[in-house]
């Protein structure tokens, strides 16, 4: 494995007629190698530990750690869950307790036996709030763990409705308990090893990740002896990527060019709703903290004319932080585009087109599909009725960096990602003044969240999360936006498994059927 490849050796290489896909792939230069696949993905990795920091819960990174960590609980594209590093889990009859069943026979990446010491270490560890799990208000709620051969025990310190759900999802890896605290959390940067389906090759940060088989993974041995991700920010070189044969794989793309190469020939593709929804975090400042402001924000926006205009169709148009999917959808909560009562909403507050709010808008450019056209859109249809809004443009590692600390813009563009679909998951986290995934803390809706969190009546617990979400719609403390349908495009000869929660995972690309 190496890690230290540097971006100036790169364009030595380049600079000497070795293009790029050579130097990754050994003595090829063409994408379409057939075991190797290269993917030109629209992110950057941060950083390694899955575990910890903003980039845990970041779930457009998702698909490359489980290429290389597994889950406790494992979760197909349909979104359903199946058996991961645990084969077995659930409660007591009282809740009061928990129980594990740890999959036998497998092995990390230096080849050393996984064992259920891992799972307990892993969770003692994303449960300390020393070690910096942005889930470990989630992690903590159990303790006590006990060990009887691969069957483990835990005491329920606070009932989490949701606990074997996040198993399957943001920071819930299993970490290498032996192999971490030998080598540290800098080593463990420099040298990551799993149990998942592929082992770390070469990783140069805002470059590239090449990624080799793991001949012996649990699950089988993956299509692939070589998957690349190539870290390509850019939608339009995302593009040039698929269109040069520099890549064989590429998402969220602009629409317009999803059609074109898909009915072009020589590219397939495929476009399904997920998980993740676009929307816009209002924060408490001025001039936000007056309901006329924030609501005639959200009846401004033509959300299905930003859909067919900008996104040729694909998307649907949503009222709450609930996508149709979700387990508290609520179809009967609406907030209408109606520019009309906009600008009532804002002369009650004393602001028009002539004397407008003036606020500012922070947004990605490129990550998904038009999202900085979106926002211009937006603010076109704002100035219309009375608010005047400066556009910031921010990567996504930012965002993570405001949003924690508190210091997003009065109006903030992001996609929510929330693959398991409860609503503690995107309302809940998303609204919750004490959350660190908020910057909307008022006393009247984090007294309506809180008794929801430990609800162990689950009928009751999905109708409270409904009636948040009404409250929130009715003092525009979000605005949602849509729900996003995910462009996949590959060339011929391969296969791709869409993925219900937009992770784009080495395993789910193999090559096409005959």
């Amino acid at each position: 494995m190496t890690m230290n490849t540097t971006r100036r050796d790169i364009l030595k290489l380049a600079g000497t007629g070795i293009v790029l896909a050579s130097f990754l792939k050994g003595a090829s230069a063409s994408a379409a190698d057939a075991d190797t696949v290269t993917i030109a993905y629209n992110v950057n990795l941060p950083a390694w530990d899955p575990t910890v920091g903003p980039s845990a819960v970041n779930p457009t990174i998702q698909a490359i750690y489980r290429s290389v960590f597994d889950q406790y609980v494992g979760q197909k594209p349909d979104l359903s869950f199946e058996p991961g590093l645990l084969t077995g889990w659930g409660w007591n009859d009282d809740k009061t307790k928990v129980w594990m069943e740890v999959r036998e026979g497998v092995s990390w990446h230096d080849g050393s036996p996984f064992t259920a010491q891992d799972v307990v270490w892993s969770l003692e560890r994303a449960g300390d709030p020393a070690t910096g799990n942005p889930i470990q208000f989630v992690w903590s709620t159990i303790g006590n763990f006990t060990i009887d051969g691969n069957r483990i025990e835990a005491d329920v310190k606070s009932y989490e409705p949701t606990l074997f759900k996040w198993m399957a999802f943001l920071t819930g890896y299993v970490m290498p308990k032996a192999y971490f605290e030998k080598v540290g959390a800098e080593g463990f940067e420099r040298a990551p090893i799993g149990t998942g389906p592929y082992k770390v090759d070469e990783f140069q940060s805002n470059g590239f990740l090449r990624l080799k088989a793991n001949e012996t993974y649990w699950g089988g041995k993956p299509a692939f002896d070589t998957v690349i991700f190539k870290f390509v920010p850019d939608a339009s070189s995302r593009v040039a990527e698929i269109e040069s044969g520099g890549s064989d794989v590429t998402l969220e793309i602009p629409y317009e060019e999803y059609d074109r190469l898909t009915k072009g020939g020589g590219f397939s593709g495929t476009a399904e709703p997920i998980s993740d929804i676009g929307m816009i975090f209002i924060n408490d400042v001025e001039p936000l903290l007056d309901k006329n402001v924030r609501l005639a924000a959200h009846h401004a926006i033509n959300k299905q004319a930003i859909i067919d205009r900008l996104l040729s169709g694909y998307g649907v148009p949503i009222a709450t932080l609930e996508a149709p999917e979700y387990l508290a959808y609520d179809p009967s909560i609406t907030v209408a585009y109606d520019p009309d009562m906009a600008m009532k909403l804002l002369a009650d507050s004393g602001f028009s087109p002539d004397n407008p709010v003036k606020v500012t808008i922070q947004t990605t450019r490129g990550f998904k599909p038009k999202d900085y056209e979106m926002i211009q859109a937006i603010v076109g249809m704002w100035r219309k009725v009375g608010i005047e809004a400066e556009i910031e443009v921010y990567e996504i590692a930012k965002h993570y960096e405001l949003r924690a600390n508190d210091q997003l813009a009065p109006f903030a563009f992001y996609n929510w990602g929330n693959a398991i679909g409860d609503p503690a998951t995107s309302t809940g986290f998303a609204m919750f003044g004490p959350s660190p995934h908020s910057v909307w803390d008022t006393d009247d809706l984090d007294a309506e969240i809180g008794p929801l969190w430990n609800e162990k009546d689950e009928d009751k617990r999905i109708a409270g999360w409904k009636a948040v979400s009404r409250t929130i719609a009715d003092n525009g403390y979000v605005i949602p936006l849509l729900q996003y349908v995910q462009p996949i495009v590959f060339r011929d000869g391969l296969s791709v498994v869409p993925n219900g929660s937009g992770a784009l995972q080495a395993t789910l690309v193999a090559p096409a059927r005959a």
